[in-house]
């Protein structure tokens, strides 16, 4: 996979080149750089463009200063792969999974390193280290070689000799990347201050490594451990990653602007689209920083801004570019207890060019900016199969004004001494290769260097707040505390021993006190002592900052380890108002809360802890979860705890027992469609697929004790729930008589409600009575979720007594219950048949649900009243619908042109505004603002066709076949009419056979020929 290897030099080409060559459309590099704004005090700087460079995704400095790129030339489709599947979000199924370079299929994806060898700030040298690769969306440079991602593998290309042609091929690190979507894919790898590699992965793509899933997050791995962990899940459709002055790591995210991470958190997915959590019993996640707006869309791979050369108000900024907005911004991060918020501050670039599409920003070790730009017309989940031009890509150096291109010494050359020097450079740049050379080299004389700063700058404490000084302070630091960087530095080269640990646990500055402990938690397991200190720590530190560590350490320590940490945390009671503390120590509980159990319940138990107001969240947590377990150690759990509660305080924890048993069958779901067309969509499609995980029942003692506990609250429904939940035959015909004796519609809403849970085929004759006894819609709705349990010729004979009295909106409810079974749907279709309902009040998409049966006598019954209704549009046309959606919401409509676009493409068959033919349905009249209608009738006719525009095959004594609509019948003669109103007159007694096909006379793919303008244009004068 060693690919072509070349050297071009670049001089003049950029610039003497013809517009025609140098950019396929848009503004030549020239003109783009001239219509750029940046904030007061910076200038901007066009530093490569195309030919050289082309589609670029991601920029990265090497150790000699050189910028590296990955030119996303084969995006958006694998190379060699077919494509057998595809979701209306455009999650695709391949055929098979590809070898890794060079054995799989050959893509035109290059990394590429950019030279300014005279220092003008311009490239002048190009070079490919690789190329051929197959959707590449990471590198980072470290141990003798490049990482690069290229999904579905971590590679590394070893390069020992530093002449930037791969030693050999790569080695395969890491296997299962998600490769559903190029818009989603893993992507930006960045070495973290403790030496492992970190990166992000996008929303709708399914990661399987090493027995963990996970769609979205952050992940790392360790290059000589050779570990690889989730960091945390969720947060969003993610693409870029950085690390602040004291090693808070943000990424970037469609969420936005960006998410502040912590180990082993939780944030918010599009549950609906994406999957649950992949821990159920996390009961509750993080959203995106706090922030004011976020301006020009999602932010697209955002860094922290440390270097020198920016005006005094850029440091510590988040720095990202608007991928949609066509320009760069910057917002102000501010310590909000255990996070942070975002203020917007301002826009650093503005391009003025709607082509302009960044990518990623990186720091050079000047302290200037590159921001690659991507370049193209399409910015917004576009056609995957459209013609792409590739042709263009620029690189933009944006630099203090004052700022010069400086020379880099190469840092892989430095002596230990000189890097360990460079961990306190004021440039994050120099001090991140610094840490990772000496990660690689584990030269022991670099420790004794290292402590000695333990000493030299013991003195020099600063008040710092989650990694930035706190608001209000005059001095922001220009680097990382020296304490700090040699805590990493020794870390990275393997010299924190007992006594070294001790020391930065007793440390005044919170940061470094929490990244100790976070560093010890990453061991799996400390030695006594240590653990000893950890347990002290969180009894007594006066940092939300390092107990919400200590809280993320402790689940990661063995139960023995963990556990203490967490208890004492608890009895503190700190921390309940912050907006991460809370929710990071219930993770750390729950990892322990089998193991420990019997702890817990001597904890929470205790009529102390009783009286403590900050422990009942936890604690109602903490029945729920061993609830849901369902298994016998978490049932008596749960009694053991419940009997030493205060009377006044078991109602509430009795709602977490009964949420926690109601859950005991909920696995990790599957993958959701978000309800994206869900009106067009098939009935059983778009909901995920959700595994039922097992669970014994409830113990004998937890049931005797809420069986009693009912009986001594008979008139209380959360108590009969609660014995319900135990399998109680009593409890069930105690609730079966109690809907015969009563009569109020607040007494029967509830009991309803429980017998949709738990309802048997005997309850039915209760139910149907009381249904038929009620005028109360909400009672109606509760009966129909109750019957719709029961496959029964008593349940369509009810629902269709009192049809004629229920509101429209109890209708549509029932008429859900009687299509979702064969019997039942015949049932209304024959009271259609009789009259007794009119045929114009069901809606034609609810007839999908029929459609599913495949019942061909219910079929005939559907098409002889409404016309030919399939179960649903296919994921594959919904997918087609979505981005010709896309195209309509990226730009305006001309009305003139549209009618044009019409009368070409559908004045054939269909008639608007009094022009045009009448084979067709009169479009004048229809609901045309609604796009997703439109567009679900164009881009598949056949869902949905009225009896009237039914096409039918007539075959003939002589075996010829004619299709069409029916546009006349007599006793004679049948007359076909074909898509182009051509008409075909076929006597009677040649006729053999007539019948109404599934096919629409309109043509599938009608608007694959159109330009995404045009269909904007067609639209624009269909809607007016």
């Amino acid at each position: 996979m060693r690919g072509r290897y070349f050297v071009v030099l670049c001089i003049g080409i950029r610039c003497l080149a013809p517009v025609s060559a140098a950019c396929g459309q848009g503004f030549t590099p020239k003109e783009a750089e001239s219509r750029m704004q940046v904030a007061e005090g910076l200038r901007i700087r066009l530093f490569a463009s195309e030919p050289e460079v082309r589609q670029p995704i991601l920029v990265k400095v090497d150790d000699r200063g050189r910028l590296w790129t990955i030119q996303y030339l084969q995006y958006p489709n694998p190379a060699g792969l077919k494509r057998t599947k595809m979701d209306r979000w455009s999650r695709t199924v391949y055929d098979r999974i590809p070898k890794p370079p060079p054995h799989g299929p050959r893509g035109s994806d290059r990394i590429s390193i950019l030279e300014d060898t005279d220092g003008d700030g311009r490239v002048d040298r190009c070079r490919d280290f690789v190329d051929g690769l197959n959707l590449a969306t990471g590198l980072a440079f470290g141990h003798g070689g490049v990482f690069v991602l290229q999904v579905p593998y971590l590679l590394f290309y070893p390069d020992r000799d530093r002449d930037d042609i791969p030693d050999s091929d790569p080695q395969v690190l890491l296997k299962g990347f998600g490769m559903e979507d190029a818009q989603s894919l893993a992507n930006h790898l960045t070495w973290g201050p403790d030496g492992w590699l970190y990166g992000v992965n996008g929303s709708t793509t399914t990661c399987r490594i090493r027995g963990i899933e996970f769609q979205q997050g952050v992940w790392r791995y360790h290059p000589l451990t050779k570990q690889f962990e989730l960091f945390c899940e969720g947060g969003g459709n993610t693409f870029g990653l950085t690390f602040d002055v004291l090693g808070n790591l943000f990424y970037s995210t469609n969420g936005g602007p960006f998410v502040h991470a912590w180990q082993g958190a939780y944030y918010y997915k599009s549950f609906g689209k994406h999957g649950p959590l992949h821990n159920r019993f996390a009961y509750g996640y993080f959203g995106p920083l706090q922030r004011d707006q976020v301006p020009g869309g999602p932010p697209t791979g955002g860094t922290i801004y440390l270097g020198q050369s920016f005006p005094d108000r850029f440091r510590h900024a988040f720095i990202a570019g608007n991928f949609l907005g066509h320009s760069a911004s910057w917002w102000d991060v501010r310590p909000r207890g255990s996070t942070f918020s975002a203020k917007f501050a301002g826009r650093l670039l503005n391009s003025h060019d709607t082509w302009f599409g960044p990518t990623d920003v990186c720091l050079s070790p000047d302290g200037s900016l590159y921001i690659c730009d991507f370049y193209d017309r399409r910015t917004s989940h576009p056609d995957p199969d459209a013609a792409w031009d590739r042709s263009n890509g620029r690189i933009y150096r944006i630099e203090g004004r004052t700022g010069n291109s400086a020379r880099v010494s190469d840092v892989r050359l430095r002596t230990t001494t000189e890097l360990v020097a460079l961990l306190r450079h004021p440039n994050a740049w120099y001090a991140g290769r610094a840490r990772v050379e000496l990660a690689s080299r584990k030269d022991p004389a670099a420790v004794p260097l290292l402590r000695s700063w333990l000493t030299l700058y013991s003195g020099s404490k600063r008040k710092t707040e989650n990694g930035l000084e706190r608001p209000g302070t005059s001095n922001r630091p220009t680097a990382t505390p020296p304490e700090l960087a040699a805590l990493w530095g020794l870390h990275a080269c393997g010299g924190i021993d007992l006594e070294t640990a001790k020391y930065f646990l007793g440390h005044s500055d919170p940061a470094i006190r929490s990244w100790m402990v976070r560093l010890l938690g990453d061991r799996k397991t400390v030695a006594d002592p240590l653990s000893t200190l950890l347990r002290d720590l969180a009894a007594s530190d006066n940092s939300v900052v390092v107990r919400c560590q200590l809280a993320a350490t402790a689940r990661r320590l063995p139960a023995e380890q963990g556990w203490p940490i967490i208890r004492h945390l608890l009895e503190r009671q700190l921390d309940r108002e912050d907006p991460f503390a809370p929710l990071l120590l219930w993770w750390g509980l729950e990892q322990h809360a089998m193991a420990k159990r019997h702890e817990l319940v001597l904890f929470f138990g205790s009529s102390d802890a009783w009286k403590k107001a900050g422990l009942q969240e936890h604690r109602l947590r903490l029945v729920r979860r061993w609830a849901a377990g369902g298994t016998g150690e978490g049932y008596d759990a749960c009694l053991q705890l419940l009997t030493t509660a205060p009377l006044e305080q078991r109602k509430a924890m009795h709602v977490g027992l009964a949420r926690g048993l109601s859950e005991r069958a909920t696995g990790i779901g599957g993958i959701g469609q978000g309800g994206l067309f869900a009106t067009f969509a098939r009935p059983d499609h778009g909901t995920a697929d959700a595994e039922v995980a097992e669970y014994g029942p409830v113990s004998v003692g937890l049931r005797t004790y809420l069986q009693q506990w009912w009986q001594t609250h008979p008139n209380e429904t959360s108590a009969l729930h609660l014995a319900l939940l135990t399998d109680s035959r009593t409890a069930y015909r105690h609730l079966k008589r109690q809907l015969s004796a009563l009569d109020e519609p607040a007494q029967l809403a509830p009991l309803f409600k429980l017998l949709e849970q738990f309802g048997q085929p005997d309850c039915l004759p209760v139910v149907l009575a009381s249904f038929a006894g009620t005028e109360v819609p909400e009672l109606q709705r509760a009966g129909l979720r109750v019957m719709a349990r029961f496959d029964d010729p008593r349940v369509s004979d009810a629902i269709l007594d009192k049809y004629p009295l229920m509101s429209a909106q109890v209708r549509f409810q029932a008429r859900e219950v009687l299509f979702s079974r064969v019997a039942t749907a015949r049932s209304f279709l024959n009271a259609i048949a009789k009259g007794r309902i009119d045929v114009k009040e069901v809606p034609l998409s609810q007839l999908r649900t029929i459609a599913l049966h495949r019942d061909a006598k219910l079929d005939a019954e559907v098409q002889k009243f409404w016309g030919n209704i399939q179960p649903g549009t296919t994921e594959d046309k919904l997918a087609i619908m979505r981005r010709y959606n896309n195209d309509l919401r990226t730009g305006t409509g001309d009305a003139k042109r549209g009618k044009e676009v019409f009368g070409k493409l559908c004045a054939t068959c269909h008639r608007l505004f009094g022009e045009g033919a009448q084979l067709g349905p009169d479009l004048t009249s229809t609901n045309r603002k609604d796009s997703a209608a439109l567009l679900a009738n164009l881009v598949d006719p056949s869902a949905v066709i009225r009896r009237d525009y039914l096409q039918f095959a007539a075959t003939t004594d002589s075996g010829r076949v004619v299709t069409g609509l029916l546009f006349k019948e007599d006793a004679a003669s049948v007359t076909l009419a074909d898509a182009k109103n051509q008409k075909t007159r076929i006597a009677r007694k040649q006729l053999v056979s007539l019948r109404a096909t599934t096919t629409s006379l309109m043509p599938n793919g009608l608007l694959d020929p159109l330009t995404p303008q045009q269909r904007r244009d067609l639209f624009r004068y269909l809607r007016q």
